[in-house]
């Protein structure tokens, strides 16, 4: 959401476009019926971005008659794409409502002062709402009064497991609840999914159970802090039973907040992960057992503030060695030893984004790593009201 909003501004800016106040998706598997200022604060929106776009917060009156062009922007498009095919649609058309705007720009290729934007839109336009921003400064601080702690992004919810088809670790009738799910949501394409073959590949979330051998085998000591950024696990308390008894000291947000307090954030998944959000940008280290685009756009955030620690885990050489220290095929000494070697350089150290041209999905992504907005040019972005396009 954040990174479709930024990229979208973007768009908006480079082609001198008034922008409507972005509509959220309802229809999708969590059914949120959030609006954007449910979730952000608009009028900080507005107003940081006024040297850049002008944003309304509804369509003019003189537009509401027309019946808005609606499409889907090509993904990963240059911003020659946007000058060229789709400012003569506007002009034509005068609305057009994009129905599509995940990964919708490239990551590479843009010029410079265009991927400063999106950073500006990132970094300082968007931000959650007072409550939302409160109630995430209160968890932050109760975290900290124990010392350092670790958020841990378990992404092993039942939709994550549906739509990518990982089963591994679930009976055969979870396993067939996971597959009925896939099959109910026609936008959900791909059906027939070999889960073991997407296992080997690291293409899967690790389990609870393997996270825990992770985090052991890194050297995190029994009594680490650990908050777990997740909506509802799947196998719930029985699942997660595992990684208690080896990290007694496991928080989740019901844990630190009253029932009163998230009760406004009940069937709101959105505003639940607001809330997780901030506490995991705000963590000393930050560890996600998959590559979402919720963990992505947390390490570069991670890193805008600092090159805070984000351990990436390599997944596909992780469950490699899992397997053979399972198969006792490695000591517990040596599973140690070779997971900490295999993320040495894996902490989210200053680097540039790996670029593969004509695979935009393989290559690093953009909020990932914006490599140009850190460092140096961090503080030169920050002084700058105005970015001339």
């Amino acid at each position: 959401m954040r990174a479709a909003i930024c990229d979208m501004v973007t768009v908006a800016r480079y082609l001198n476009l008034t922008m409507v106040i972005p509509e959220l998706d309802k229809q999708s598997f969590w059914a949120d019926p959030s609006d954007f200022g449910d979730i952000f604060d608009v009028n900080h929106f507005i107003d940081s971005l006024r040297y850049e776009v002008k944003i309304v917060k509804e369509l003019p009156q003189k537009f509401i008659e027309k019946v808005p062009l609606s499409m889907q922007p090509i993904s990963w498009s240059s911003e020659k794409y946007y000058l060229r095919q789709i400012l003569p649609l506007v002009r034509k058309h005068k609305v057009v409502r994009f129905s599509k705007t995940d990964s919708r720009l490239a990551n590479n290729g843009l010029p410079l002062k265009l991927q400063k934007l999106r950073c500006y839109v990132n970094y300082n336009a968007l931000r959650f709402t007072p409550s939302i921003e409160a109630l995430g400064n209160k968890m932050i601080s109760i975290l900290r009064r124990t010392g350092s702690f670790i958020v841990l992004h378990l992404r092993y919810e039942m939709d994550m497991l549906a739509f990518s088809g990982c089963t591994h670790g679930c009976s055969d009738e979870e396993t067939e609840e996971l597959t009925r799910m896939r099959n109910a949501y026609p936008w959900w394409k791909e059906k027939e999914i070999d889960s073991e073959k997407k296992r080997l590949e690291g293409l899967c979330p690790l389990t609870p159970r393997e996270t825990t051998l992770v985090l052991k085998a890194l050297g995190f000591p029994r009594d680490t802090r650990i908050y777990i950024a997740s909506g509802e696990i799947y196998g719930g308390e029985k699942r997660l039973a595992v990684l208690k008894t080896e990290f007694p000291n496991v928080v989740r947000k019901e844990m630190l907040l009253s029932d009163d307090e998230l009760r406004p954030f009940q069937k709101h998944s959105t505003q639940m992960a607001t809330l997780d959000y901030l506490v995991s940008v705000a963590s000393d280290v930050f560890i996600p057992s998959n590559d979402g685009n919720m963990a992505k756009v947390v390490e570069g955030h991670r890193r805008f503030t600092g090159f805070h620690k984000t351990i990436q885990l390599d997944r596909k050489k992780l469950v490699e060695l899992i397997d053979l220290f399972e198969d006792q095929e490695l000591s517990w000494e040596e599973f140690s030893v070779a997971v900490k070697e295999l993320h040495m350089g894996r902490m989210s150290q200053p680097t540039r984004r790996r670029v593969i041209p004509g695979q935009p999905k393989e290559e690093d992504y953009f909020y990932a790593n914006p490599h140009e907005c850190l460092g140096p040019a961090r503080k030169r972005m920050e002084r700058v009201k105005h970015i001339e396009i």
